[in-house]
């Protein structure tokens, strides 16, 4: 509970006058039978109007009070949940953003969004009740069952039946409620995740046709969902039953013994209307109770859940020897010896043995078959994931001895799934640099090939992408994503297969931008097209995560066997398409 105090702290006020507000609101619900009653015995029996108007009065006032008490309660209450939670959620966004890829790879994108989304909400509602019963119900319980013997110990006998056995049914029902709320979360983990999965591959869907498939899909992660919040649900059914049923027999039993005394002259009338009173507000505060630990059950699963992802530790942060004030100032890199597994793949190796130099302002082209470990090898050089063996360098210092903003933040990265957010373009470019000035942002946008396309929408740099980007095309949207990178001003570039949608003379300028404005940046070059790196310093070719061959274009030709294949191949695909 010490993680989330902090949380509490700010609002404490709030959490004490809520609940305190309610013990207002209480005592006027303890007092208005009393005043009932007295009404009954001695205003309505005495026939006397002057003693009903001033008991009267008086019962107005307190319902003033408790009405005013109830407000402020209720508000109270909603503030401190509500903030509560706001800054819970707050922080679980941080950390989730703080996540490595391994960290996120361990969660679907689904459950993540369910745990901000749904379980925060979970929590919320619980807080609000437990705020505004946490001292209600039991002060109710109390005062009530205190009044009830005042007025008649024998006749409150009755209730003291009744508590024990409601008391183990509310055990039974929390104790089998618990998992069947954590299971009914899980499932609508997986419910989220396929809707997401849907709605944003919506296009390959309709392409395939594979509609029908996907509805079906939905429809059993939908039944899976209801069929096990059903037997959630059915606790909650089986709560209310139990309880109304006991209410009314105890009720009942206490009419009929009060009844008795009344005819037997020992109890005043208006006293049996006072005690029915008092024994409907114990059975109800037990109501309330069993409701809050009901909800509680079902927040508990979610809190847990939260607790999950906060504690999850991220095993890739600043190493406690990181220096801030490090910066990348030429953006050399250097592998010496690197060898790289993602952990959960078997203890599989992706890469193997990589050693080779990119001397500053060079281009590096880096080519190879699908699955050779070109993505994995360009990712270790942020710190997108930590290598397993050797060293990776960025300007003669091991990536690991950079804080993650100062490495991060000299080398601009064109992922090979381009990435745009919904808002303007100008917007988007502004993620490169938010303070560039609008000529270095068309400049920039120049550069990538992309201002011309830009200036023919209606709207330009104002131009609304939607979410992701979907109303531009591939090219355009790899242009502008190279554009962003653009405007960041790497000292490390990296571009994987960030030209594959553009054509050859698009590409070919932008190859001669990257010779021109970026002369002083290293530029790694990820490609399946030899054309596209065929002027690159260096050229690097993997086969299954080692390397085979290294050098200029014109000595892998003359000397690696499988860079002249992928050249041959795809010369003659280029002469069969010409044809």
């Amino acid at each position: 509970m010490k993680r989330y105090a902090k949380y509490a702290r700010p609002y404490l006020g709030a959490f004490i006058i809520g609940p305190c507000m309610m013990i207002a609101e209480v005592m006027g619900d303890i007092m208005l039978p009393k005043l009932m009653s007295m009404i009954i015995n001695h205003g309505v029996a005495y026939h006397d109007g002057g003693y009903i108007l001033k008991v009267g009065l008086c019962m107005v006032l307190v319902a003033g009070g408790m009405a005013l008490s109830g407000i402020g309660g209720s508000y109270f209450s909603a503030k401190a949940s509500i903030c509560f939670t706001s800054d819970l959620r707050q922080d679980l966004f941080e950390k989730v953003q703080n996540f490595s890829f391994k960290n996120i790879d361990d969660y679907s994108t689904g459950s993540l969004v369910t745990r901000l989304t749904n379980d925060i909400q979970q929590i919320q509602q619980v807080m609000v009740m437990g705020l505004k019963m946490m001292l209600r119900a039991p002060g109710m319980f109390v005062g009530a069952l205190i009044m009830a013997f005042v007025m008649n110990p024998r006749l409150a006998l009755v209730i003291l039946v009744v508590i024990p056995l409601l008391g183990t049914a509310i055990a039974v029902i929390m104790f089998t409620a618990y998992p069947r709320f954590g299971i009914m979360q899980v499932k609508l983990d997986k419910m989220n995740s396929g809707i997401q999965e849907a709605l944003t591959n919506v296009r390959v869907i309709k392409s395939f046709v594979r509609e029908d498939f996907e509805k079906e899909r939905f429809r059993r992660a939908n039944e899976d969902l209801q069929e096990n919040s059903l037997r959630a649900m059915n606790i909650v059914i089986m709560t209310m039953p139990i309880m109304m049923l006991s209410m009314n027999v105890t009720t009942i039993a206490v009419v009929w013994y009060g009844g008795n005394l009344i005819i037997g002259g020992s109890m005043p009338v208006g006293d049996l209307t006072a005690f029915t009173t008092y024994i409907v507000q114990i059975l109800m505060s037990l109501m309330m109770l069993s409701m809050v630990f009901l909800m509680s059950a079902r927040a508990m699963a979610s809190v847990k859940r939260v607790d999950e992802v906060l504690r999850q530790e991220i095993d890739l942060t600043d190493h406690e020897a990181a220096r801030k004030d490090l910066m990348v100032r030429e953006g050399r890199v250097e592998f010496q010896d690197v060898s790289f597994g993602y952990q959960g793949a078997a203890g599989e190796q992706v890469l193997e043995h990589i050693t080779f130099t990119a001397e500053a302002g060079q281009i590096i082209g880096v080519i190879g078959a699908t699955g050779s470990g070109k993505t994995s090898l360009v990712q270790l050089i942020p710190r997108l994931y930590d290598v397993t063996g050797g060293r990776v360098l960025v300007d003669g210092v091991d990536v690991r001895d950079y804080s993650l903003q100062s490495l991060r933040e000299g080398i601009g990265m064109v992922l090979q799934k381009n990435v745009l957010f919904s808002g303007t373009i100008e917007e988007n470019l502004r993620w490169g640099d938010e303070n560039a000035s609008m000529e270095e942002i068309r400049a920039m946008a120049d550069s990538a090939q992309a201002d011309g396309f830009i200036t023919s929408f209606q709207q330009g740099y104002d131009t609304d992408m939607g979410q992701g980007g979907v109303n531009v095309s591939g090219g355009q949207k790899q242009r502008l994503c190279i554009a962003r990178a653009l405007l960041k001003r790497p000292k490390v570039l990296i571009l994987d297969d960030s030209t594959s949608a553009v054509d050859t003379a698009t590409e070919a300028r932008i190859r001669e931008c990257f010779r021109t404005a970026l002369k002083d940046t290293t530029k790694f070059i990820i490609a399946q097209r030899i054309g596209s790196v065929e002027e690159a310093d260096q050229i690097l070719v993997l086969d299954e995560g080692r390397i085979i061959g290294m050098g200029t274009h014109k000595e892998l030709m003359a000397s690696c066997g499988a860079y002249q294949e992928i050249y041959y191949s795809q010369r003659e695909k280029e002469k069969e398409v010409g044809a």
